[in-house]
């Protein structure tokens, strides 16, 4: 996206230029100490530049000994969604960041990011006019439009790995393996720590006391439950084979089939169907025998019982509907 320009940026290259023959006695290595600085006190070890850092820059006879980086940026354009700025800024970050953990000892090549806003005068001594833009600056640079390597679009895909390509093969120094942060930072990774070590020393306790979910007979037996609809149901055969819950009608395409007729394919809801009444008889059968036979009032338990066999034998019944409807076989008494 091209950026408009102050005509102030102008006449402040003109100055530029002028002033940075007089500082040719700036001595290289108190810059290089002072931008080492810099990049230790920065968490990726990228350094802001600023049209007056770069002036000193521009003051060191070349070739200087270090190489420049520098990513352009532009807060007003952060939110056009079309260059995503705020992604690839992140990405640069990345791999400064990656850079300097491979090589904790550089001290020739620096990161920079640089603001439109604040320094137009820097955006058009580079010829930016457009963004976005990552330019490499080598130490023979003395025109800056020129003898800078400016980074093609085309040469990226907006990936730390592709930056530190062109990079490698630009400047010859080695980036070695991006490393990426995790979704989870220092700080929270050591407070789940915390929370899980102060947790844990609840959990012994309730271990200790037999108080867990573990010890707790419902959750066995619920669990026991599930297992049992699980198997009956068939939903490990519908996972393997894929097995949809229902279908299209052929005549009706407005219209689900829950239950298909005929032996040769069976439906997701035919299988649950049949399980949830493999459940009922179970769970009935389970009632009487370990439940119903401690009731101390027998007519109430001849009530219940009959109710039980009842539903049972409808939940039977049903089964062998089912079976009888899908395969085409007679009833069977």
């Amino acid at each position: 996206m091209a950026i408009p320009y102050n005509t102030n940026s102008i006449l402040f290259i003109i100055v530029l230029l002028l002033l940075v023959p007089i500082n040719h006695s700036l001595n290289s290595d108190d810059l290089v100490s002072e931008l080492t600085i810099l990049s230790s006190q920065s968490s990726t070890g990228v350094i802001h530049l600023s049209n007056k850092r770069l002036r000193r820059i521009l003051s060191v006879p070349d070739p200087r000994p270090f190489s420049l980086l520098i990513f352009f940026d532009s807060q007003k354009l952060h939110s056009d969604p079309e260059i995503s700025l705020p992604k690839l800024k992140n990405e640069f970050l990345i791999l400064s960041s990656s850079f300097h953990t491979n090589n904790p000892d550089n001290n020739n090549f620096f990161f920079f990011e640089i603001e439109f806003q604040e320094s137009q005068a820097s955006f058009a001594l580079f010829g930016v006019k457009s963004l976005p833009h990552i330019r490499l600056v080598p130490p023979y640079a003395t025109d800056f439009e020129r003898d800078s390597i400016q980074m093609e679009s085309s040469d990226f895909s907006g990936h730390a790995e592709s930056m530190a390509e062109f990079m490698e093969a630009k400047s010859k120094h080695h980036v070695g393996p991006i490393h990426r942060p995790g979704f989870i930072s220092k700080k929270q990774k050591m407070s789940i720590a915390a929370l899980g070590l102060i947790l844990s020393l609840f959990l012994v306790k309730k271990i200790v006391s037999r108080n867990t979910l573990l010890h707790n007979k419902n959750i066995w037996m619920a669990g026991s439950i599930f297992v049992y609809f699980f198997s009956v149901s068939g939903t490990m055969y519908n996972i393997i084979n894929k097995i949809p819950i229902a279908m299209v009608d052929r005549d009706d395409p407005g219209k689900l089939v829950f239950f298909y007729e005929g032996s040769g394919m069976q439906l997701g809801a035919e299988g649950f169907t049949v399980g949830f009444l493999y459940t009922i008889f179970g769970l009935l059968l389970a009632f009487m025998t370990h439940v119903l036979v401690h009731m101390k009032n027998r007519n109430i338990q001849r009530l219940v019982m009959l109710l039980a066999m009842f539903v049972s034998f409808w939940a039977v019944k049903k089964v062998f509907y089912l079976y009888n409807w899908k395969t085409g076989f007679g009833p069977l008494y």
